[in-house]
């Protein structure tokens, strides 16, 4: 199947065939290793994508999901964030729990991807106050709860840490003021800004130290 027949696949009626609506479907197509005849067409992909979805979504991990309030797509939106916040495999579990505590106090996620992904610029790199009024169904800090779909296509890896959360009272967190990539966790919003203003002196002087470079 060429690509254009597999985007083609990415519409209302398709969608709801399998049991999704278009800002849901993504959810089924689990990214993975898969063995496929060369001469697969786009609707037997969506097919298989199908079956493997309902395997993957075994006796196990539907009942950690019951157990968090959420069903599997709920999960997979939820995983979606998380995946788009770190790529740092030893903290996704608790970054999921922070966002799942906000989520069981009835905060706004506040979730930076989500805010990109409703702008529509993939390639932005720093979110700025005028994108956080960006409004869209997809902007956690305008709309509560999780948004009507994936931001991505999120790995087992992703999905697994949000099932498998980490159970603690954090809040916050924000980017280590060294920029290995790892976060700051808090339990206040005093902590949080203390975190957040050593991220920021730290990138002011990584800019003076650039604009000083001969």
């Amino acid at each position: 199947a060429d690509s254009l027949s597999i985007l083609s696949l990415f519409n209302p009626e398709t969608a709801g065939e399998y049991g999704f609506t278009p800002e849901t479907f993504p959810a089924m197509f689990i990214p993975n290793t898969y063995e496929f005849y060369w001469t697969t067409k786009a609707k037997q992909f969506a097919d298989r994508m199908k079956a493997e979805y309902n395997v993957f979504w075994n006796e196990e991990r539907q009942a950690k999901a019951l157990n968090l309030g959420m069903s599997p797509v709920d999960v997979s939106i939820l995983a979606s964030i998380v995946q788009e916040e770190t790529n740092k495999k030893s903290e996704k579990s608790r970054i999921a729990g922070v966002y799942i505590n906000r989520l069981r106090k009835g905060m706004l996620l506040q979730a930076d991807p989500t805010v990109k992904y409703a702008t529509g610029d993939i390639g932005l790199r720093r979110i700025l106050n005028r994108h956080l009024e960006t409004d869209s169904p997809y902007n956690t800090y305008l709309y509560p709860g999780l948004p009507p779909g994936p931001i991505t296509f999120p790995e087992i890896q992703s999905i697994d840490a949000v099932l498998n959360y980490e159970k603690h009272n954090l809040i916050y967190f924000c980017a280590r003021e060294d920029f290995s990539g790892y976060h700051n966790f808090s339990r206040t919003h005093a902590e949080h800004e203390r975190n957040a203003a050593r991220y920021h002196r730290a990138l002011d002087s990584l800019r003076m130290e650039k604009k000083a470079e001969p």
